[in-house]
């Protein structure tokens, strides 16, 4: 029995408007404009889900409307040198989670700071992006090490006009990556 093609199975979910492979020079260009990306108050961003993507053998950029599903998990975390969680992407449906706590600040209606946990004395702050999972793509389908990420919003523009995409604020880019099953 012949495996679906992973390009197929993510062009045809909900919300994706457009699906592609990025090739090496693009990978290249993103990984240059990652890492020059800094937050609000120049906190430290990284991209700890972009770092693992170029471990795996394929890399496909799917372009995104508001029909898209959410993220199994959070795409964005604030954290301490140290590994110390100090922060938090919240989505409408963990947000009650958070709204009765008395250690929270809400920075916006999608992330809360724990105001209990402060870094050690000579730690930084920093925003990361950890690899989220992507369960469409899995065994079953000839895929494992499956993660996806958010690029910075310079580097989904990016890759939106080098794929003749208009800039259009109601769309967004996701990358999945994955390494093939061997048998």
């Amino acid at each position: 029995m012949e495996r679906p093609d992973p390009l197929e199975i993510l062009s045809n979910m909900r919300g994706v408007v457009k699906a592609f492979y990025l090739d090496d020079e693009t990978l290249r260009m993103i990984d240059e404009e990652e890492k020059k990306v800094k937050a609000v108050g120049d906190i430290a961003v990284r991209n700890d889900g972009f770092s693992q993507a170029l471990e795996r053998e394929h890399v496909i950029c799917i372009v995104k409307d508001p029909r898209f599903r959410p993220p199994p998990e959070p795409t964005v975390i604030l954290e301490s040198d140290g590994g110390l969680l100090m922060g938090v992407e919240v989505f409408p449906h963990t947000a009650k989670e958070y709204m009765e706590r008395e250690n929270t600040i809400w920075l916006s209606d999608g992330f809360v700071v724990f105001t209990d946990v402060r870094p050690e004395k000579g730690e930084s702050e920093n925003f990361v992006m950890p690899p989220v999972s992507f369960p469409e793509l899995n065994e079953s389908n000839g895929c494992t090490n499956v993660i996806s990420c958010s690029p910075a919003p310079t580097c989904d523009a990016m890759i939106r006009k080098r794929h003749g995409m208009e800039d259009d604020p109601k769309l967004a880019s996701i990358l999945v990556a994955f390494d093939t099953v061997t048998q």
